[in-house]
């Protein structure tokens, strides 16, 4: 029977703080209405910005609570923050969109709040059902705001993909974990690990069938071929900042995840699952790269991009050592940075009181707008993974990662792709840079969106001047969910 004392909440004391926060912040929208909606916004960033110091105090050399269902271990404290940086610059890019378009309503930063709640206990569970009540906590948060503009037909259709297409991977998971269960007789990680590293004669086979639906439910969370047929869609027809925040947090908390789960309990069977990430990273790869060819929305081809980095940062996993994690944690902070970055001056685009998405309408930016082309050059060209930009060094560690483990095909491939999908990128800048100037889009784009598209291009820029702390970082994190 588990102990329960107050000591053992101290590890889960950051998601404690953002819980109860969730729930003052709410009544206070339920009783001021939406005129609090900036408030409320404003004081969720906060909250993210607090929990992310606590996270850094509370945390320590894997330690376990609830039961060892929850662990607060380096590798969590890297993936959490980062996750937590994400929210908070996206919905601070959603704060001036949601007055312009007329739906700034106080539960959307609620909604935020919680689905980041839910990648806190995702990035932290060491058992599968933790795995599962994190998982669904941010999942239905992320179903309503897909179709947070409900007065919007592509909204509404995003939302009810997002909705039909996740009820089902989350089916996948949760048969996969009955499987384990079943076989293995525990739901713990460690003890998991323990089981299937001294079992005589083998693996039992239901648990791999388990593996491989589990690796399918969270292939579908991370958006990986070939369960990504919900991404274009749902990229398109959300609310563009709704689209960078599932670019940002929730990809990094599902990656989080499936490398806690596939490097923690199934260590033992890196044989067998080492050849399904192999190929979902060489699918991945080779979709994200070829399928976005022919895309004119500017959204819809980051959505194909993101299928494609999700396939680059999964080479790391597949290498399944120190030096792979580490590459994946590089690659996953740097593309963070990226797409948050795009998706700001995404977010630019607007012309005649509304939104613009085509590539077309980025026609001569360089000359009605200069500094808001430059910037998204920067993306692209780093996307492209360009030296001497921060893109270029997360495909180089995580392909060195790949060398080092014998995995030459899959590195091989990936730099094929990754010289197709230049082309997509290349092209936007020569849109930009070389073609006739189209009308020019409005301005001003607001204090707070100028900080965020400066900030992470200047990132994306100097990384390359000290990459120390970085590196460093993600080295420790790598280390600590190895057992280090």
């Amino acid at each position: 029977m588990y102990a329960f004392n107050i000591a053992s909440l101290i590890p889960v004391l950051p998601e404690i703080f953002m819980a109860i926060s969730g729930m003052v912040l709410l009544m206070v929208g339920v009783f001021r209405g939406d005129r609090s909606t900036r408030a409320v916004s404003w004081a969720v960033v906060a909250v993210f910005i607090v929990t992310a110091f606590l996270i850094s105090r509370v945390s320590g050399p894997g330690i376990l609570t609830f039961d060892g269902m929850f662990i607060a271990d380096g590798f969590a404290v890297f993936m959490k923050q980062l996750a937590l940086a994400g929210s908070a610059l996206t919905l601070i890019m959603s704060i001036g969109f949601n007055e312009r378009e007329g739906i700034a309503r106080f539960e959307f930063p609620i909604l935020f709040l919680y689905a980041t709640l839910g990648m806190m206990m995702m990035i932290s569970a060491n058992d599968l059902l933790a795995l599962y009540v994190g998982l669904e906590l941010q999942s239905l948060c992320l179903y309503v705001v897909a179709a947070y503009r409900r007065d919007n037909l592509r909204s509404s259709e995003a939302g009810l993909k997002y909705f039909v297409l996740g009820a089902l991977s989350s089916g996948m998971l949760l048969y996969g974990m009955c499987m384990v269960y079943g076989f293995a007789g525990t739901t713990r990680f460690d003890t998991l690990f323990e089981v299937l590293s001294s079992s005589e004669v083998g693996v039992p086979v239901g648990v791999l069938v388990g593996v491989v639906f589990i690796a399918a439910g969270l292939a579908f969370k991370v958006s990986a071929v070939p369960f990504h047929m919900w991404t274009p869609d749902v990229y398109e027809g959300a609310p563009t900042p709704v689209t960078a925040f599932f670019a940002a947090a929730p990809k990094v908390a599902a990656t989080a995840l499936l490398v806690r789960v596939m490097i923690g309990p199934f260590g033992a069977m890196f044989d067998q699952w080492q050849q399904i990430i192999v190929f979902v990273s060489l699918a991945s790869m080779a979709l994200g790269a070829f399928a976005a060819i022919n895309q004119s929305n500017i959204k819809r081809l980051m959505a194909y991009s993101s299928i494609g980095h999700i396939g680059y940062a999964l080479v790391g996993l597949a290498a399944g050592d120190e030096a792979g994690v580490g590459g994946l944690l590089v690659y996953m902070t740097i593309y963070v940075a990226m797409g948050i970055g795009t998706f700001g001056c995404i977010l630019c685009m607007r012309r005649k009181g509304r939104m613009v998405e085509n590539i077309s309408d980025l026609a001569g930016l360089a000359r009605t707008n200069p500094a808001l082309a430059l910037a998204f050059a920067i993306f692209m060209f780093s996307m492209a993974g360009i030296p001497p930009l921060a893109g270029f060094f997360g495909k180089f560690f995580v392909f060195k990662a790949a060398i080092q483990a014998g995995l030459y095909t899959l590195a091989i491939i990936g730099v094929l792709t990754s010289v197709v999908a230049a082309f997509y990128y290349l092209r936007i800048v020569k849109v930009m840079y070389f073609d006739e100037p189209a009308e020019a889009f409005e301005r001003p784009v607001g204090a707070m969106m100028t900080v965020v598209i400066g900030a992470t291009a200047l990132f994306v820029l100097l990384l390359v001047v000290n990459p120390g702390p970085l590196l460093s970082g993600a080295a420790v994190a790598a280390v600590s969910l190895f057992g280090g």
